[in-house]
């Protein structure tokens, strides 16, 4: 059976959630991966109110949709940041910024997340995705010098404060994938390992493979997929371009605005990057990945109203299902 191909709902968060559900339809998608903000989903209603569930999946079925993953990033990011600044309290709602003390928001952010498993279950779905933040990002440029415990007290931070929330998702029977990407405790491929270490390998911590964010840090996503085949726990389809090699153009993108041809790198729309996506999609039924394929669209340079539709046709031409029987099982018969 073919993997149901789904749209994040995060990049279309100003949208009611309605109108993306019938957009989302409109263009053939299978169902949507809910961002838990803007008026798509309040994962304390969620977690307390059958009702309010229930409407969620009427608008789903109304639009010929389903849900197998929700989304938390913006939460998730307070949980191990270090500093917390106007930035969060930008993405963050005001009951969990408060009076926007540090350690007050952390802890906020992190019950909140144990509400967000909570809300996953009475949806039915089995995974969140989402970000655990970093209280050692800001050490990666390793200058001042970076004394090792310094980095060895960020995952044991990491671990004290996640370990708790794993526990209300193995309670209720629901697995975390955290998106592998700059500014959290996993942003690569050797953090990644010394995260899951760190947490020792509990099964409801896993990954969210996003490709995007491997391309720019020259990481091979397809080794990824293999090296970490057990916890793959969900898929993201985005995209990024190299823009590097004129000799100014920098990997850091110099604070530079997305979208800005001085960056050394962007996001595109799904096909336009440097993803190599007929390789990843191999892999992915190499290691018999069988969960949705989630198309989170990001370009600074194209409509979304297009590129979503066209993000759909290329991954439905690349996500092709596994051969049932080798392709020389004939000779021998």
């Amino acid at each position: 059976m073919a993997r149901p191909i789904t749209l994040f709902t995060g990049q279309w968060a100003d949208l009611p959630f309605e109108e993306v559900a019938r957009l989302a339809s409109s263009w053939g998608y299978d169902g949507l991966e809910i961002a838990c903000w803007g008026d798509h989903l309040d994962v304390r209603r969620a977690a307390e109110d059958p009702a309010y569930v229930r409407d969620r999946l009427d608008i789903l079925e109304k639009h010929n949709l389903k849900v197998w993953t929700i989304s938390n990033h913006l939460l998730g990011q307070a949980i191990c940041d270090d500093p917390i600044d106007q930035r969060h309290q930008a993405i963050l709602p005001a009951h969990i910024w408060g009076d926007g003390d540090p350690e007050g928001v952390r802890q906020r952010a992190a019950t909140e997340m144990e509400t967000t498993a909570r809300a996953a279950r009475a949806l039915g779905v089995d995974v969140v995705v989402g970000f655990t933040g970093s209280s050692i990002w800001k050490t990666v440029a390793m200058f001042p010098p970076v004394p090792p415990a310094m980095i060895e007290a960020g995952y044991r931070d990491f671990a004290d404060r996640w370990n708790p929330i794993l526990d209300v998702f193995d309670e209720v029977g629901v697995r975390f994938a955290h998106e592998v990407h700059p500014s959290e405790i996993a942003y690569d491929y050797w953090s990644t390992t010394a995260t899951l270490e760190a947490i020792g390998h509990r099964e409801a911590f896993g990954l969210n493979w996003d490709p995007s964010h491997f391309v720019w840090q020259d990481l091979d996503p397809v080794g990824f997929l293999w090296d970490f085949k057990d916890r793959i726990y969900h898929v993201d389809c985005k995209d990024a371009k190299r823009q590097v090699g004129n000799g100014r153009n920098g990997r850091m993108g110099s604070h530079l605005a997305w979208g800005d041809p001085r960056r050394g790198w962007d996001f595109v729309s799904t096909g336009h990057g440097d993803v190599p996506w007929e390789a990843c999609f191999r892999m992915l039924n190499t290691i018999g990945y069988t969960g949705p394929i989630s198309v989170e669209w990001e370009d600074a340079g194209m409509d979304r109203l297009v590129g979503a539709a066209e993000a759909l046709t290329f991954v439905r031409t690349l996500a092709f299902d596994p051969p049932t029987a080798s392709f020389d099982a004939a000779f021998s018969s």
